[in-house]
């Protein structure tokens, strides 16, 4: 969808967080005078009139017949495409488009006969791969956009060129993408089930990407991954020794090692395997990795993910808040392999599966568990259930955790917030529970920095 189709229309937007606020700045400017409608939380209202006054404010969430009242509702991602309410209006005739989908439509495959449209993906990896992408292209000269999903609305920079446009999509998004160049996929598990409805569901929304994409590149890595794109007839792989991968210490380009794994400020094998991904995807749309790539010695890590806070009270504490499935827990636990690492776990339940989690536990423990949250409890159960060997202790939020933490820990050892699970039980995001973590741990005059990079350079 263009925005031309929305001049004389009814049109509402739904949401008032970054995404919805992008789309109404986006709609003003177009439409001066044109009357819109914004769906928000009653908190919000006041803020929203504030934001636009000429806007009609309606502060509950929408039923199907408020929803049938318009031609097209921009929806921000959150908000499952699949709620009742969307549905039975889709059903009569109200159409539904996004931020996204509004920038592919304006873009087409880029902006100018030479720009490119790099969109990755992943239930893990994706922002840090997309910061890396953006990094490294920055540092052979070419003019980058990064937004999307890692934090800054694709609409916020609509009316802006850029040579190389990359682009974080997460599984709410990856269907409203148009055509683009290069579409990667960094990993996939279970998530977002609540939005998706099913595990099923969540996979097939997630490669919708491929096909929008011209080129695909996926991790070589994950069998099940690999079975659901080798249809795509210009798949690309990472991660398999023919080509970008990880062994003995360094990121190689098939046999000749290209980058030492020790200058990598972003630890853990996961995030080798990003850049991995970062430099196959420079090299799937004609860019030098191989120069590009001792640029990752300065790539800075993203907040929130294996964060290092420093040391107080006699512990290490790293903030992997970012942590929203048991399988990224299971990722920072190995990076932090050999240390005495005690972890705090749970929040938010979505209903996915800790069974590996828990056998991995029972292999080979960390020095304690700490649960805590909406699904702490069912983690603690299933924990004593295999008679994991380790301190397992069961709390109710997140500064009962870090006492416990405390206490169990063995000085100089470690104290990892590595929930995997979301922060909406206590939170409104996972920053604001890793900046609590942080404050917690001790470190009051702690500055959390942001994602560099974001925008274009």
């Amino acid at each position: 969808m263009r925005f031309a189709e929305l001049a004389n229309r009814r049109v509402a937007v739904w949401g008032f967080g970054r995404e919805g606020r992008a789309a109404l700045a986006a709609l003003r400017r177009r439409f001066p005078q044109q009357a819109f409608t914004l769906f928000c939380s009653p908190a919000e209202v006041e803020a929203a009139r504030a934001f636009d006054p000429a806007l009609a404010v309606v502060g509950a969430e929408p039923d199907a017949a408020m929803l049938g009242g318009f031609d097209v509702v921009l929806k921000s991602p959150g908000i499952s495409a699949y709620k009742p309410a969307l549905v039975a209006a889709q059903a009569q005739g109200t159409r539904f488009t996004s931020g996204t989908a509004l920038w592919f439509g304006e873009h087409g495959l880029g902006q100018g006969p030479d720009a490119r449209v790099i969109a990755v993906t992943g239930t893990k990896g994706k922002s840090t791969t997309s910061a890396m992408l953006a990094h490294l292209a920055r540092a052979l000269g070419v003019r980058t956009a990064l937004a999307g999903n890692i934090g800054l609305p694709l609409l916020e920079l609509l009316d802006q060129s850029a040579d190389l446009w990359v682009i974080e999509l997460s599984s709410f998004q990856t269907g409203e993408a148009g055509p683009l160049d290069l579409g990667v996929v960094t990993s996939l598990y279970e998530e977002h089930l609540d939005w998706h409805g099913s595990r099923e569901r969540y996979v097939a929304d997630k490669l919708r990407l491929a096909g929008a994409a011209r080129q695909l590149l996926v991790n070589a890595l994950q069998p099940a991954l690999l079975e659901r794109t080798q249809a795509h007839p210009h798949r690309l792989l990472f991660g398999q020794r023919e080509g970008w991968h990880v062994a003995d210490g360094f990121i190689r380009r098939g046999a000749h090692a290209v980058f030492p794994l020790a200058q990598l400020a972003a630890p853990g094998l996961h995030n080798a395997l990003n850049a991995c991904a970062a430099l196959a995807a420079l090299a799937a749309v004609g860019m030098d990795a191989m120069a590009a790539a001792p640029s990752l010695a300065s790539f800075r890590p993203l907040p929130h993910r294996l964060q290092a806070l420093g040391e107080c009270s006699g512990f290490h504490w790293i903030n992997d808040s970012i942590s929203t499935t048991p399988q990224a827990t299971l990722a920072a636990l190995q990076s932090l392999h050999g240390r005495a690492v005690t972890v705090l776990v749970g929040g938010h339940d979505r209903g996915l599966d800790w069974a590996p989690f828990v056998e991995a536990m029972r292999a080979d423990p960390a020095a304690a568990i700490v649960c805590m949250g909406g699904n702490g409890e069912r983690i603690a159960a299933a924990l004593h259930a295999a008679e994991v060997s380790c301190p397992v202790a069961l709390v109710d939020d997140l500064a009962a955790a870090v006492a416990e933490a405390q206490a169990l820990t063995p000085q100089a050892g470690a104290i990892v917030l590595s929930p995997g699970a979301p922060s909406f039980d206590q939170f409104r995001d996972y920053a604001e529970r890793g900046r609590r973590f942080a404050e917690l741990a001790g470190f009051e005059e702690y500055a959390m920095t942001g994602i560099d990079g974001l925008g274009i350079a």
